[in-house]
């Protein structure tokens, strides 16, 4: 029996990309330009690390530069997995499962390496919860994130759930650095480009049942259900990261940002107001302290 390898693999949903031993890139799938944004012809021939995936993990290390598993691979004959942020056509950052492997030829020499790589940000549950806010007209209409008319309703939900569940929650607020240069230096339409690709990273980078939403300005808040300190701590340092690796393209250069974060536990004396309150204190902290940095409290 023979079987059609080369139309298996342009049909299934985990983005496929084949590389010589050099990391040259040689075969690239249907839902790697689905996921990425990035047709095969974009990128056959070139390195993965030519301005095209450039993954980075939730330190902020661009793994391109650093420790590419894919290289590893190749080097060792061993697989590997690992979850990282690869970069989007389009500037912002996909959380994606990469399962890497070495490549042989007949006679089992390693002639290359592959990489299987899998969307794991929920793109239906998104898809399914934007649908629901349009109906209620509590989405923001730039981001197509949840506004503040939805986020404080979804806050005195989750001080009902802290109560009667005793399930813990907090927020991090968020506040892009020096956003007015973008504006003033490239016009409105380039920030208006920034705030929907910090809107798009975000949106993917969170858990299904948390949310993230567009406060106003450049401000965005995130609501982290059945958290504890540790795990917020963790997704703020997160939320920086993919911002700070996110970016645009504007006259020729590629234009980033970063931000200032507040994070905080909801308290059981607490009201939507204090706590938000309180988050805006800690993200004012970040930015008096340097910027690009999370304050907790």
């Amino acid at each position: 029996m023979q079987v059609d390898y080369q139309a298996l693999l342009a049909n299934i949903r985990d983005g496929v990309y084949f590389t010589d031993t050099h990391q040259r890139i040689i075969y690239w799938n249907a839902s790697a330009e689905r996921i990425t944004g990035y047709k095969e012809q974009e990128v056959v021939g070139s390195r993965c690390s030519d301005n095209i995936l450039i993954h980075v993990d939730e330190q902020g290390r661009n793994l391109c530069e650093s420790f590419c598993p894919l290289a590893a691979s190749i080097q060792d004959a061993s697989a590997r997995e690992a979850k990282v942020y690869l970069h989007h056509k389009q500037g912002h950052r996909i959380p994606v499962l990469a399962r890497v492997t070495p490549l042989r030829d007949n006679e089992g020499n390693i002639v290359g390496g592959a990489e299987f790589f899998t969307d794991i940000s929920n793109q239906e549950i998104i898809a399914e919860r934007l649908r629901e806010l349009e109906q209620l007209a509590l989405l923001d209409a730039l981001t197509r994130l949840p506004n503040r008319h939805h986020l404080f309703p979804e806050l005195i939900s989750r001080f009902h759930e802290k109560k009667r569940l005793n399930l813990n929650f907090g927020i991090i607020f968020i506040d892009l650095d020096y956003f007015k240069n973008i504006n003033d230096n490239y016009g409105h339409d380039i920030g208006d480009r920034m705030l929907k690709t910090i809107a798009n990273t975000l949106k993917v980078s969170v858990r299904p049942f948390d949310l993230v939403g567009r406060w106003g300005g450049d401000e965005f808040l995130c609501i982290v259900r059945n958290a504890d300190e540790v795990s917020l701590k963790t997704m703020a340092h997160r939320l920086l990261v993919v911002i700070n690796a996110s970016s645009v393209s504007a006259e020729g250069v590629r234009i980033r940002i970063t931000a200032s974060v507040g994070a905080t536990m909801a308290l059981d004396e607490d009201t939507s107001e204090t706590l938000i309150r309180r988050a805006d204190s800690l993200m004012y902290a970040s930015k008096e302290n340097g910027r690009c940095q999370v304050t907790f409290g």
